[in-house]
């Protein structure tokens, strides 16, 4: 096996017992990490100088719309309304041909590794078998760590609350040919419209197939003016179908009680909340998690209104909860601190460990512990944004950004070496993706006279 050697680092575990290092080693053998000191001596391995870099866990996100990204930033001034107008319903969302879900889903996840995330949830709006098997050759192209989340068309047939159409054959199907491992890079999802978007009857099925095909089970749920009137998660409770292979995506109206629910009997809460708070789910439920037992993931979202990273992410959530609190005080007439009462070590949580538990990932990923994938990241300190460095969780949540990521590995392979993605056609990817978008919009029409260059 190859083995490879990280010197000199400033080492970002997220694993507590191993706490964090001033300057560390990490020793890589083949696919898993191996060790992780101050000092590692291995004179059969590749080393890497890691010095005036930190080294941490790749980013987890937990929930992104990847085909999204041919016709990415389409939605800078959409509302909630408008984008589920304009996605849905039988209208751009399903002007796509499957190649233009490969050439989505490989852009899409290559944006992802280029910006540190290693792992990503793939919210998918599968037309039929032929898009989803673009979709997912197009994730194996990446070489992204990805959890595959099958899901229905956007059609307005399936998205009422009357539907009781399904894609259960095509899941079974999909499960079968591509999943039949847990041992790969690409995991199973069901991605499944709820109880808010779609009959009762035919959401507690698509919940028990999830748990049928041994898949993490996700859907938008608690948000909007809906949210705090449907009391959905009190009545999956009352139907005894909680458990935490059920991933509930906003849940930004959800009550205290309900997520003391979770808490007790599982299930996990993904904020996305750039895109929550531009588009007008509701304000980011970072705080109402985690004030009731349950510590929340992080997400992109839908790359339609912001760009796929999560250091944006990570800023939006922490000042959001912050500010919410902070508010709070203030009408009180008291001061805020010290200290906040939320720590950028806890959003990095959310961005790494956390969001890898919310995909039931974390034995894999998520920290920088010995037997678990070697998924990680090194940003460089060296750059003028980072430096001098004098507190590393800080830096990474509060003053780092994409241009930072100096390297990415995945399942111990270089995707991304010395500021640049490894044996990437950039130019072929590009006249695809121009390719798709003119399709999807020949078809649809050019939303809001957008300059399509």
């Amino acid at each position: 096996m190859t083995k490879m050697l990280f010197k000199g680092a400033v080492v970002i575990t997220m694993d507590a017992e191993i706490g964090d290092m001033k300057r560390g080693d990490v020793l890589i053998e083949g696919d898993k990490i191996v060790e992780v000191a101050p000092s590692i001596e291995a004179g059969d391995a590749e080393v890497i100088d890691a010095s005036e870099r930190i080294l941490m866990p790749g980013f987890v996100d937990s929930h992104r719309h990847t085909w999204e990204s041919v016709i990415r930033n389409t939605g800078a001034d959409w509302s909630l309304q408008k984008y589920l107008g304009s996605i849905y319903y039988g209208n751009i969302g399903s002007m796509r041909r499957p190649q233009d879900d490969y050439i989505g889903n490989l852009l899409g996840a290559l944006e992802a590794l280029d910006a540190g995330v290693t792992t990503l949830y793939d919210w998918s709006m599968t037309m039929s078998r032929e898009h989803s098997e673009e979709m997912i050759r197009g994730l194996q192209e990446s070489g992204i760590r990805a959890v595959f989340g099958h899901g229905c068309p956007g059609d307005g047939d399936f998205w009422n609350r009357e539907s009781e159409l399904n894609t259960t054959e095509d899941a079974r199907y999909i499960a079968q040919k591509y999943f039949s491992s847990k041992d790969q890079l690409l995991t199973l999802g069901l991605s499944i419209r709820g109880p808010e978007f779609c009959s009762w009857d035919t959401s507690m099925d698509e919940i028990r197939l999830a748990r049928e095909l041994d898949a993490v089970c996700s859907m938008h749920l608690g948000f909007g003016t809906w949210g705090s009137v449907d009391r959905s998660i009190e009545k999956l409770h009352n139907a005894g179908m909680l458990g935490r292979d059920l991933n509930f995506v906003h849940a930004n109206a959800v009550s205290p009680e309900e997520v003391k629910l979770l808490a007790e009997f599982g299930g996990s809460i993904s904020v996305t909340p750039e895109v929550e708070m531009m588009m007008g789910h509701g304000y980011p439920a970072t705080g109402l998690a985690l004030e009731n037992g349950v510590t929340p993931a992080l997400g992109v979202d839908v790359v339609t209104s912001t760009g796929g990273d999560m250091f944006a992410q990570m800023k939006f959530a922490l000042q959001a909860e912050r500010s919410r609190v902070n508010e709070q005080l203030l009408a009180k007439g008291e001061m805020p601190g010290p200290p906040l009462h939320i720590s950028a070590r806890e959003i990095l949580e959310m961005a790494t460990i956390e969001s890898a538990r919310a995909l039931k990932l974390e034995d894999k990923v998520g920290s920088l512990t010995p037997g678990k994938q070697a998924d990680l990241l090194l940003l460089r300190t060296s750059d003028f944004n980072m430096f001098p460095l004098n507190d590393p969780i800080g830096t990474i949540v509060q003053c780092a950004h994409t241009g930072n990521v100096d390297s990415v590995y995945v399942n111990g392979v270089a995707r991304k070496k010395d500021g640049r993605l490894v044996d990437v056609d950039t130019a072929r990817i590009r006249r695809q993706a121009d390719e798709a978008r003119n399709a999807i919009f020949e078809k649809y029409g050019n939303p809001d006279e957008l300059w399509l260059v």
